[in-house]
């Protein structure tokens, strides 16, 4: 049900990554796309969160 999208992002000397999730809508049953932009190290472990 994730999709998995991940760019990778230069700043500076600091190394970011967006990452992109569907998430399904417990009410309308619709998908929408949440993103973040965050350290590569921590990716998997959000994408796995619910």
């Amino acid at each position: 049900m994730a999709k998995k999208s991940v760019a990778t992002l230069q700043t500076g000397s600091k190394r970011l990554t967006k990452a992109i999730k569907m998430v399904k809508s417990p009410k309308s049953g619709a998908y929408t796309f949440v993103e973040a932009i965050m350290a590569p190290e921590n990716v998997n472990e959000w994408l796995n969160q619910k």
